[in-house]
Formats: structure tokens, sequence, C-alpha cells
């Protein structure tokens, strides 16, 4: 029993970053993620491993299960979820962002164009197109026929094509936006900020309801510019790596208040999202507790 026992927690641990990157992007909460890898380890301590012929694909089966039974109740929270809703940011160590397709897979902006398809054409995509797996892999994984996989794949990969970040930016080139936006906001360099920032940059503010944000998004240079002076006039800016890419966190009096990451096209900010909401920043602030 013992035996048995240290080859199922050696095969999860194994393969545990992997699932929690599938459960992550499929729920956008890392929160969620890691009660999906507590009912996948349950549910995983109970298989006869002599019965499995691939150990990582039966794990990923599970996940993807779990996975998509908590998407379909998350889709029904957010219904009634008080303004905009973002993905819980995610510290990423700096090697995420030089592999290029996994920093673009966990970035704000796909995850927002994820959270457009269904429950199963995102657990589709996700396998799929992030993790390469087979379509035979997929169809058990989401009670599916290797051709229906297909069809959803294909229309899947059409809808996020439409959405998705028009192109690829360097993590240098991110960088430099960054700390040239951090200056301006730190210096009160209105100009500067309005330089860097593209004329119809939208804004997202997710406040959930407990903290202020905006309630819609707040479009254009002028109108963002002046929501980021009053969020950062008494706040101490930190750069960190998230989900994939460089952002901001705002500090007040010591506690993070605010997690912003950026969308970047063609040298310009396009995009902010501003996450407030204190339930989704609690593990940022663990996990940057330990490392300060």
């Amino acid at each position: 029993m013992s035996e048995r026992m240290d080859s199922a927690t050696e095969a999860f641990v194994t393969h545990r970053n992997l699932l929690f990157t599938v459960a992550y992007e499929m729920l956008g909460s890392a929160a969620d993620a890691e009660d999906v890898l507590q009912e996948t380890w349950m549910k995983w301590a109970d298989v006869d491993l002599d019965a499995v012929r691939e150990q990582r694909a039966y794990l990923v089966r599970i996940t993807t299960r779990q996975a998509l039974s908590r998407l379909r109740t998350l889709g029904r929270r957010k219904e009634s979820y008080v303004g905009p809703w973002l993905p819980e940011p995610l510290l990423t160590a700096p090697d995420v962002a030089e592999d290029v397709e996994l920093a673009d897979s966990v970035s704000m902006a796909m995850l927002l164009v994820l959270e457009t398809l269904a429950p199963t054409e995102r657990a589709v995509f996700v396998l799929r197109e992030v993790f390469d797996l087979e379509y035979d892999e997929i169809a058990e994984a989401v009670d599916k026929t290797p051709a229906a996989v297909r069809q959803i794949a294909h229309r899947a990969r059409a809808h996020v094509a439409a959405r998705r970040p028009r192109g690829v930016v360097s993590p240098a080139e991110t960088r430099d936006a960054l700390e040239a936006f951090r200056r301006a906001i730190e210096t009160g360099d209105l100009q500067s900020l309005l330089d860097l920032l593209a004329p119809e940059v939208v804004l997202l503010g997710d406040g959930g309801g407990v903290v202020q944000a905006a309630l819609s998004p707040v479009v254009g240079a002028g109108s963002v510019a002046a929501v980021l002076g009053r969020i950062a006039a008494a706040a101490s800016l930190q750069p960190a790596q998230v989900n994939g890419n460089p952002a901001l966190i705002l500090r007040l009096n010591g506690e993070i208040d605010t997690v912003v990451a950026v969308r970047i096209d063609e040298g310009l900010i396009t995009g902010l999202y501003a996450v407030r909401n204190p339930a989704k920043l609690s593990r940022v602030e663990q996990e940057t507790a330990v490392s300060r």
C-alpha cells in the first residue's frame, strides 16, 4: 500500500506544474486551479496504477474534467460579478517570458479571449494549442469523439484568432515600455504618459464590488491617464513578472493595492488590466512577502 502511494505521489508531483497550468488556463483563477489539483489528487490516489497506460495523460484527463465542472460553476458566479471580471494575477518566473507561446497563453489579454469560449471549446483549445495533446487524448478528457474534438478545435482556433492580441512583443520591448510607464507615473509626467498610451487604450479595473474600481471599461488615453494618476498618487510601484509578462505591483502602506498587467501593440500600451479585488491578490501578497 505504501509503495503504491509513493508511486502515485511521485507521478503527481512530476506532473504537478503541467496540471496546475492546464487548470489555471481553463479557469483564470489560481485559487480554483489549486482546488482542482486537490480534487485531482484525491481521485488519482484511488486509481489502480497497474491499469494506467500513460500516467501523464490520465492525470491531465482527471484535471480537465474537474476544471470543466468548476468552470461551469464559475460561469454562473461571473454572471453576478460586480464590474469587469479579470483573471487572478499569477506571478511567473522570468524564464516563462522567454517561452513566447506559454507567456502568450497565460497573458491577461489571452485569458480574457479564452473567457469568450464555451467551456468545452476552452478545454480543447488549451489542451491542443497550448500543450499540443493528440486529439485522441483530448477526446478522452472531454468525453467527445476524436472527430468531434477536431471540429471543436477548428472552431475554437478560428474564434481565438479573430480576437487574440495582434502581434507578439518581445519581453525586452515590454520591459522597456513598462519602465517608461512607471517613470511617467512616478514623476507625474502627463505628456510622457500620454505618449506611451495608444489613443484608444482600454483600462479594465476589477474590484469585485469589494474595493473601488471603474464598473465599465475606461477608454481613451486622456481618460486612462487621469485614472492612473489617481491610482498611483500615493502608491509605490514595484516591477514584477505576472502572467508571463512584465507588470507593476502598486502598494499602499506596504500592502498590495493593485496588480497592473499591460498589453502592448506596435510600441504603445493598448490595454491595462488593474486587479484590485483583495481575494485575487492574496496569492501574490503571500508570494511577494516570501521573496521580499
